[in-house]
Protein backbone atom coordinates (compact mmCIF):
# COMPACT_ATOMS: atom_id res chain seq x y z
CA UNK A 1 0.00 0.00 0.00
CA UNK A 2 2.58 2.42 0.76
CA UNK A 3 4.40 1.95 -2.99
CA UNK A 4 0.80 2.48 -3.98
CA UNK A 5 0.33 6.06 -2.86
CA UNK A 6 3.63 6.81 -4.35
CA UNK A 7 2.11 7.03 -7.66
CA UNK A 8 -1.01 8.62 -6.75
CA UNK A 9 0.11 11.85 -7.72
CA UNK A 10 1.41 10.51 -11.29
CA UNK A 11 -1.99 8.77 -11.35
CA UNK A 12 -3.92 12.44 -11.03
CA UNK A 13 -1.75 13.77 -13.54
CA UNK A 14 -2.14 11.34 -15.72
CA UNK A 15 -6.41 11.77 -15.50
CA UNK A 16 -6.14 15.52 -15.27
CA UNK A 17 -4.28 15.30 -18.92
CA UNK A 18 -7.09 13.35 -20.26
CA UNK A 19 -9.27 15.72 -19.21
CA UNK A 20 -6.95 18.49 -20.72
CA UNK A 21 -6.45 17.09 -23.99
CA UNK A 22 -10.48 15.89 -24.44
CA UNK A 23 -11.55 19.59 -23.32
CA UNK A 24 -8.71 21.31 -25.61
CA UNK A 25 -9.93 19.18 -28.96
CA UNK A 26 -13.72 20.75 -28.51
CA UNK A 27 -14.63 23.00 -31.59
CA UNK A 28 -14.95 26.39 -29.98
CA UNK A 29 -17.43 27.17 -32.38
CA UNK A 30 -19.46 24.64 -31.92
CA UNK A 31 -21.04 25.95 -28.63
CA UNK A 32 -24.72 24.76 -28.19
CA UNK A 33 -27.58 26.96 -28.06
CA UNK A 34 -30.51 26.22 -26.35
CA UNK A 35 -32.50 28.85 -28.21
CA UNK A 36 -31.60 27.68 -32.18
CA UNK A 37 -35.48 27.21 -33.59
CA UNK A 38 -36.42 29.27 -31.06
CA UNK A 39 -38.09 32.77 -31.02
CA UNK A 40 -35.23 35.82 -30.47
CA UNK A 41 -35.53 36.69 -27.01
CA UNK A 42 -38.01 40.37 -26.56
CA UNK A 43 -36.34 43.14 -25.27
CA UNK A 44 -36.35 46.55 -24.82
CA UNK A 45 -33.03 48.54 -25.11
CA UNK A 46 -32.18 51.80 -26.91
CA UNK A 47 -30.14 51.31 -30.54
CA UNK A 48 -26.72 52.97 -30.95
CA UNK A 49 -28.68 55.82 -32.59
CA UNK A 50 -31.55 56.83 -29.84
CA UNK A 51 -32.02 56.54 -26.48
CA UNK A 52 -35.78 55.82 -27.17
CA UNK A 53 -35.98 51.79 -26.05
CA UNK A 54 -36.31 49.60 -29.02
CA UNK A 55 -38.13 46.16 -29.26
CA UNK A 56 -37.50 42.83 -31.00
CA UNK A 57 -40.82 43.60 -33.38
CA UNK A 58 -39.19 46.69 -34.40
CA UNK A 59 -35.87 45.49 -35.54
CA UNK A 60 -36.79 41.93 -36.49
CA UNK A 61 -38.74 42.10 -39.65
CA UNK A 62 -37.22 39.41 -42.35
CA UNK A 63 -34.22 37.14 -42.57
CA UNK A 64 -30.96 38.80 -40.92
CA UNK A 65 -27.76 38.11 -39.63
CA UNK A 66 -27.48 39.69 -35.74
CA UNK A 67 -23.90 40.29 -35.02
CA UNK A 68 -22.86 40.58 -31.51
CA UNK A 69 -20.27 42.86 -31.20
CA UNK A 70 -17.54 44.97 -28.93
CA UNK A 71 -14.87 48.22 -29.62
CA UNK A 72 -13.04 45.60 -26.97
CA UNK A 73 -13.07 42.68 -29.33
CA UNK A 74 -10.09 42.26 -31.02
CA UNK A 75 -11.93 39.52 -33.24
CA UNK A 76 -14.36 41.91 -34.46
CA UNK A 77 -12.37 44.23 -35.77
CA UNK A 78 -11.13 41.52 -38.11
CA UNK A 79 -14.42 40.43 -38.65
CA UNK A 80 -15.47 43.56 -39.79
CA UNK A 81 -14.80 44.35 -43.07
CA UNK A 82 -16.33 41.28 -44.52
CA UNK A 83 -19.75 42.40 -42.65
CA UNK A 84 -19.29 45.89 -44.52
CA UNK A 85 -19.01 44.00 -47.56
CA UNK A 86 -21.99 41.54 -46.96
CA UNK A 87 -24.03 44.70 -46.29
CA UNK A 88 -22.84 45.96 -49.70
CA UNK A 89 -24.44 43.16 -50.92
CA UNK A 90 -27.54 43.60 -49.48
CA UNK A 91 -27.46 41.11 -46.50
CA UNK A 92 -29.48 42.60 -43.70
CA UNK A 93 -27.56 43.08 -40.62
CA UNK A 94 -28.13 43.62 -37.14
CA UNK A 95 -25.75 45.24 -34.55
CA UNK A 96 -25.84 44.01 -30.80
CA UNK A 97 -23.14 45.77 -28.70
CA UNK A 98 -22.07 44.32 -26.34
CA UNK A 99 -21.21 45.83 -22.92
CA UNK A 100 -19.33 48.30 -24.31
CA UNK A 101 -19.75 52.07 -24.14
CA UNK A 102 -22.23 54.00 -26.87
CA UNK A 103 -19.62 56.49 -27.56
CA UNK A 104 -16.66 54.33 -28.58
CA UNK A 105 -19.10 52.10 -30.72
CA UNK A 106 -20.15 54.91 -32.61
CA UNK A 107 -16.81 56.23 -33.04
CA UNK A 108 -15.73 53.21 -34.07
CA UNK A 109 -18.33 52.61 -36.75
CA UNK A 110 -17.95 56.19 -38.00
CA UNK A 111 -14.30 55.36 -38.35
CA UNK A 112 -14.47 51.52 -39.90
CA UNK A 113 -17.72 52.10 -41.66
CA UNK A 114 -21.37 50.53 -40.42
CA UNK A 115 -22.41 47.37 -41.78
CA UNK A 116 -25.45 47.38 -39.56
CA UNK A 117 -28.95 48.91 -40.05
CA UNK A 118 -29.60 49.14 -37.02
CA UNK A 119 -27.35 48.83 -33.80
CA UNK A 120 -28.77 47.44 -30.25
CA UNK A 121 -26.41 48.95 -27.22
CA UNK A 122 -26.74 46.39 -24.73
CA UNK A 123 -24.16 48.30 -22.35
CA UNK A 124 -25.08 45.85 -19.29
CA UNK A 125 -24.83 42.57 -21.12
CA UNK A 126 -29.06 41.69 -20.34
CA UNK A 127 -29.96 41.26 -24.00
CA UNK A 128 -26.60 38.84 -24.50
CA UNK A 129 -27.71 37.24 -21.17
CA UNK A 130 -30.44 35.68 -22.71
CA UNK A 131 -29.43 34.92 -25.79
CA UNK A 132 -26.69 33.28 -24.05
CA UNK A 133 -23.46 34.62 -25.33
CA UNK A 134 -20.05 33.32 -24.49
CA UNK A 135 -18.81 36.53 -25.83
CA UNK A 136 -18.03 38.32 -28.97
CA UNK A 137 -18.34 37.89 -31.67
CA UNK A 138 -21.28 35.53 -32.20
CA UNK A 139 -23.75 35.50 -35.06
CA UNK A 140 -26.98 34.62 -35.51
CA UNK A 141 -29.70 33.81 -38.27
CA UNK A 142 -32.89 35.16 -37.64
CA UNK A 143 -35.55 34.30 -39.78
CA UNK A 144 -38.64 36.25 -41.27
CA UNK A 145 -40.57 35.40 -38.08
CA UNK A 146 -38.00 36.48 -35.73
CA UNK A 147 -36.92 32.54 -35.38
CA UNK A 148 -33.10 31.94 -34.53
CA UNK A 149 -32.30 29.62 -36.86
CA UNK A 150 -28.59 29.30 -36.57
CA UNK A 151 -25.68 30.66 -34.27
CA UNK A 152 -22.13 31.04 -35.29
CA UNK A 153 -19.32 31.68 -32.28
CA UNK A 154 -16.22 33.60 -33.82
CA UNK A 155 -15.15 35.59 -36.36
CA UNK A 156 -18.02 35.54 -40.07
CA UNK A 157 -15.40 35.30 -42.93
CA UNK A 158 -15.60 33.99 -46.76
CA UNK A 159 -15.62 30.25 -45.46
CA UNK A 160 -18.06 30.50 -42.87
CA UNK A 161 -20.36 32.81 -44.83
CA UNK A 162 -20.35 30.09 -47.58
CA UNK A 163 -20.21 27.31 -45.33
CA UNK A 164 -22.73 28.16 -42.87
CA UNK A 165 -24.78 31.21 -43.67
CA UNK A 166 -25.27 31.78 -47.06
CA UNK A 167 -27.79 29.29 -48.15
CA UNK A 168 -29.71 31.03 -45.58
CA UNK A 169 -29.75 34.11 -48.02
CA UNK A 170 -29.22 32.89 -51.34
CA UNK A 171 -32.59 34.81 -52.26
CA UNK A 172 -31.60 37.77 -50.64
CA UNK A 173 -28.03 37.96 -52.85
Amino acid sequence: MGRFRLFLPLIAFGLLAVFLYRGLSLDPTALPSALVDKQFPDFALPTLASDVPTRRDDLIVGPALVNVWATWCYSCRVEHPFLVELAERGIPIIGLNYKDEPTKARQWLAELGDPYQHNISDTEGVLGLDLGVYGAPETYVVDGAGNIRYRHVGVVDQGVWEAHLADWFSAEE
